[in-house]
């Protein structure tokens, strides 16, 4: 079997009980992985209030959990084309699960920074594993929904988390420490995980091909009679090492991702774990900061959801671009008012397009890569966000010590600007397209531009 015949297997099947059980699966990772994410923006200012925490170790401590982040979906990256994306799944979940419950028994600035470096690891290596297992075993007309799918149901665990510190951080001075419980329930989507199969697409390329061929004709049990096989038949491309992520064309493929996520993680994080820190430290009291955080998060669903709309119909470059400008418009418009409902209007516009944008970019990075190091490098380009946001933070504090509250979303605007110009003007077009098709052209326009200008005359 070539990767033009399982690619082209999977391609022609509707959505079924297989595609169901991923999306429930890795949907209920998410819901605690997201939980996680937030949940030390959420009780940064009861550790300012009852810890005694200043904005600058707070900066220190986020700046250490996207170290971890970093970490996790470099090394998870590498190890998940190495092991499987199952595995790396399963043991992945387990670490952010077991590590998030160090960050309930820390008292002090180094702990908790141990603590979030620790449950970093975990979540990144989980969320490039997930996304490229969603991208490797969904048809291609279906891939940028079912991520969609994916994020909409996992982003409940940000208003359920979000909610329930509004109503336990209050209570006491220890109260803060079962927010971070939250995160050690990631434990029950394990069970879930572990039915799952191999992805056929990294069994066949490491040689597995009986068990890539088990996979699929079980999938295709579950359905009906199938269309008939359409194969556009071509070689198998020969493996590239680690090292064709940095050169040629695949290199500037991640040179143009690692930009995107770089800024769309600045600006992402920039508003997402500070709003609240910077309400409070506007005048703000602790209680009105996490409720006006709280509701605003209630957009997060609705805004994964118009990415299952939008992703596939109109593929995954012109949406992203048109979402990121509506995040900068909507993210300065946020810091220039001081209207309480405005204020959640704003804030709800903002979660629910940076979510949009999120399961789009999450569909669209891993679309880039050949099969052998379609994790590795969806990892790296990921993990470098991760790490520009150990300055992220620090940048944010700087911002506001020198020049107050609204030049902040200023700063965030310009971060998503970034964003739409590097994708609009260098990004490939995908969607609903042959992943093996997408990987093996290997062109885009910042291709187009370099051979440009290497042309003589």
């Amino acid at each position: 079997m070539t990767s033009a015949q399982l690619a082209a297997r999977l391609d022609r099947l509707p959505i079924g009980r297989f595609h169901r059980r991923v999306l429930y699966a890795l949907a209920v990772a998410f819901v605690f992985e997201f939980g996680d994410l937030n949940t030390f923006a959420y009780a940064a200012p009861a550790l300012k209030e009852h810890l005694h925490l200043t904005v600058d170790d707070i900066a220190f401590v986020t700046s250490a959990s996207f170290l971890g982040m970093f970490a996790g979906a470099v090394l998870g990256g590498r190890f998940a084309d190495r092991i499987g994306r199952r595995r790396a799944l399963l043991v992945s979940v387990a670490v952010f699960s077991v590590c998030s419950l160090l960050n309930a028994v820390a008292s002090t600035v180094p702990t908790l920074a141990v603590a979030r470096l620790l449950t970093g690891v975990g979540l990144s290596a989980m969320t490039v594993a997930a996304t490229t297992y969603i991208s490797e075993t969904m048809p291609a007309a279906h891939r940028g929904r079912m991520q969609a799918g994916v994020m909409a149901i996992g982003l409940l665990g940000i208003p359920v988390m979000s909610f329930s510190a509004r109503g336990v951080i209050p209570l006491s001075a220890g109260s803060w420490r079962l927010v971070f419980v939250f995160g050690a329930l990631g434990l029950l989507a394990l069970p879930l995980v572990a039915r799952l199969p191999e992805s056929p697409r990294w069994l066949l390329r490491h040689g597995h091909e009986e068990r890539a061929d088990a996979v699929v004709t079980a999938v295709e049990r579950e359905h009906g009679p199938l269309p008939e096989l359409v194969v556009r038949e071509e070689p198998d491309p020969a493996k590239v090492s680690y090292r064709a992520l940095l050169t040629g064309k695949l290199g500037r493929r991640t040179l143009m991702l690692a930009v995107a996520w770089v800024f769309q993680t600045l600006g992402f994080y920039g508003f997402v774990s500070w709003v609240p820190t910077l309400l409070a430290e506007h005048g703000f009291g602790l209680v009105h900061s996490l409720t006006f955080s709280a509701l605003t998060t209630l957009g997060a669903v609705p805004g994964a959801l118009l990415a299952w709309a939008i992703s596939d119909r109109f593929g995954r470059k012109t949406p992203i671009v048109v979402v990121a400008l509506a995040v900068a418009v909507c993210g300065v418009a946020y810091g220039l008012t001081f209207n309480a409902v405005a204020i959640v209007a704003f804030g709800f516009c903002v979660n629910a397009l940076i979510q949009t944008f999120a399961a789009m970019l999450y569909a669209y990075t891993p679309e880039l890569y050949p099969t052998e190091l379609r994790n590795s490098g969806n990892g790296l380009v990921y993990g470098l966000g991760r790490l520009s946001n150990i300055a992220g933070p620090l940048i944010v504090a700087a911002i506001f010590g020198a020049f107050g509250y609204q030049p902040v979303f200023v700063y965030i605007g310009a971060c998503w600007l970034v964003v739409a110009a590097t994708i609009g003007f260098f990004g490939p077009r995908t969607g609903m397209r042959n992943l093996e098709h997408l990987t093996g052209e290997a062109a885009s326009a910042l291709d187009d531009v370099v051979d440009q200008v290497r042309r003589p005359g």
